[in-house]
C-alpha cells in the first residue's frame, strides 16, 4: 500500500509543480520545435533537446518490454498507459505502476509482439540507438542553449524532469520481470541493473532469459 501512496504523490506532485511552479510554457515555441521533431526537419532543433525528446520514447519502450507482460496478469491492461505515456510521458506510466499488483508470473502464449519485446536483439538494437542519440547529444548539442531552455521553458523543463523520473522508477518493474525469468530481486544483478541509469535498464534487456510461453510463479 505504500509504494502505491507513493506513487500517487510522485504523480500527483509531478503534474502539479510543472503546471505551478515551472518556468512559463512558450506555446507557439513549442509547437514550432515539435512540428519540425515530427516532419524531421531536425537540422532546426538544438541536437540536445532533439536526443532528449528521443530518448523519452527509449524509455517508453524499456518500459514496455516489461510491462507489457506485466499487464498480460493484471486486472488492468498496460496497453491504454503506453498509448496514454506516447503522449504525455511519465504521466501516463505512473497510474498504471500505482495500480498494478505485485506479480512474478506470466502463462499463456507470446504473440509476435510479445516475441519482439522479449527478443535480446531487440534490446541489443535499441542499446545502439541509445548510444547514438547520447553521442549526438554529447558532442553536437548546444549545452548552453539547452540550460538556458532548461531554466525558461516549461516543456523543456518537464521533458528533463520526466527523464529523471523514468529513470527513478525502473527498479519498481525491474524485481518483477526478473523474478518471472528465474532471478531473485534481492541480487547483485538487480542492483546492478537498478542503479545505472538508462543503461543498466538496457543491459537488462540486452542480457535476460526469454520467457518461455508458461512461467511459474517463483
Amino acid at each position: 500500500m505504500s509504494r502505491k501512496i507513493i506513487l500517487w504523490v510522485l504523480w500527483a506532485a509531478f503534474i502539479i509543480y510543472v503546471l505551478f511552479f515551472a518556468p512559463p510554457l512558450h506555446l507557439q515555441e513549442t509547437l514550432t520545435l515539435l512540428i519540425n521533431i515530427l516532419t524531421l526537419q531536425w537540422t532546426k532543433v538544438n541536437p540536445v533537446i532533439l536526443s532528449l525528446f528521443s530518448l523519452i520514447g527509449v524509455w517508453i519502450f524499456i518500459y514496455s518490454c516489461l510491462l507489457f507482460f506485466d499487464g498480460r496478469m493484471q486486472k488492468i491492461p498496460f496497453w491504454a498507459f503506453a498509448l496514454a505515456s506516447l503522449g504525455t510521458g511519465v504521466i501516463g506510466l505512473i497510474p498504471y505502476l500505482a495500480l498494478r499488483e505485485a506479480n512474478q508470473e506470466f502463462t499463456g502464449a507470446k504473440d509476435s509482439w510479445l516475441q519482439l519485446l522479449d527478443s535480446r536483439s531487440t534490446g541489443v538494437a535499441v542499446t545502439i540507438f541509445t548510444i547514438g542519440l547520447v553521442a549526438f547529444g554529447l558532442f553536437a548539442g548546444d549545452w548552453g542553449d539547452f540550460f538556458q531552455q532548461f531554466l525558461g521553458d516549461r516543456f523543456i523543463h518537464g521533458m528533463s524532469l520526466a527523464f529523471c523520473v523514468f529513470t527513478v522508477l525502473f527498479p519498481t518493474v525491474l524485481g518483477d520481470d526478473m523474478a518471472r525469468r528465474g532471478y531473485s530481486s534481492d541480487s547483485q544483478l538487480f542492483w546492478l541493473f537498478a542503479l545505472i541509469p538508462l543503461f543498466g535498464s538496457l543491459a537488462y534487456l540486452c542480457w535476460r532469459p526469454p520467457l518461455h510461453d508458461t512461467v511459474s510463479s517463483i
